[in-house]
């Protein structure tokens, strides 16, 4: 058979292969941005087109059919092969106009991309910006984000990288939290201290027992995963916390708390899908990012 004398509905495909990830048509349609009875009857018309049923209606959602795992895999290269081809146009476009998603961590969003972001703006108002506010690794290859701003350096192949600087954390706390606890001056001043620990593992109080604070569970009274939340609650005397010193130093509502802490290093990097990367309106913006979080 003649391929170019097949006729195929892309969209058909993508609601089999969203759903069948997803699990249910709910779900699949939140994921699409569909309503449920549009997505159902995208998924009923590949199967009246296929000749198979690709799904057994179950009481609990959905579930493939022996057809349905059988072409699952094709579906999954289709889709692929879609999001190549749409990174590869998307890298061809020569226009500033358009949007741009850049992937950052919540204190990077909060507080260092804004002012970056309002000079971008006025110096090239067609580019709109989405920011995508993730601490996880966000996919480039998929589409989630087109610029990453990341702490790890990538290793994917289709991904290319620019280190922009070697960042530092240090302790911060309120003047009056400082003034309450005595301003102590060395690991063990700090016995009675709380602290705002940054996720389930423990790392702050790992971090800091590695310089020779000896705490326990009772100083670490908050745990936020959420690094904006976390330095708001520093900011009003709730307790110790890290962040890097480019958002702690120039903030007024607070200062080092222990200026013998040794600061802890990180790298930053800024993440682009190769493909994308001859976009001009793209390397507009990562040009942007780079002389702003790289200063």
């Amino acid at each position: 058979m003649d391929w170019r004398s097949v006729t195929f509905d892309w969209n058909r495909a993508r609601a089999f292969l969203v759903t069948a990830e997803e699990g249910s048509l709910s779900a699949a349609a939140r994921a699409l941005k569909l309503t449920q009875p549009t997505l159902g009857r995208q998924v009923e018309a590949l199967e009246a087109e296929l000749g198979v049923a690709l799904f057994e209606r179950t009481g609990r959602g959905l579930r493939l059919t022996a057809a349905g795992h059988a072409l699952l895999d094709h579906a999954r290269l289709m889709g692929d092969g879609a999001r190549a081809l749409s990174l590869a146009a998307w890298g061809q476009t020569e226009a500033l106009e358009g949007e741009v998603a850049i992937s950052a961590s919540d204190a990077d969003a909060s507080y260092l991309l804004p002012p970056i972001l309002a000079r971008l703006h006025a110096a090239e108002p067609g580019i709109r910006i989405e920011v995508v506010v993730s601490n996880d690794l966000s996919d480039l290859s998929r589409r989630e984000a087109d610029i990453a701003v990341r702490n790890v350096r990538p290793t994917a192949s289709d991904l290319i990288a620019r280190k922009l600087r070697d960042a530092t954390a240090r302790l911060y706390a309120a003047p009056a939290y400082l003034e309450r606890i005595g301003r102590p001056d060395r690991p063990e001043g700090f016995a009675d201290a709380d602290f705002i620990e940054i996720d389930g593992r423990g790392s702050l109080r790992s971090l800091l027992a590695a310089q020779g604070f000896a705490l326990g569970e009772a100083n670490f009274p908050y745990r936020c995963r959420n690094f904006a939340v976390m330095w708001e609650m520093v900011r009003r005397g709730m307790g110790i916390g890290i962040l890097d010193d480019r958002i702690g130093d120039p903030d007024p509502a607070v200062e080092r708390a222990a200026p013998f802490f040794a600061p802890v290093a990180f790298p930053v990097w800024l993440v682009t899908h190769r493909d994308i990367a001859r976009s001009r309106r793209l390397r507009v913006v990562f040009d942007a990012l780079v002389e702003g979080l790289g200063a």
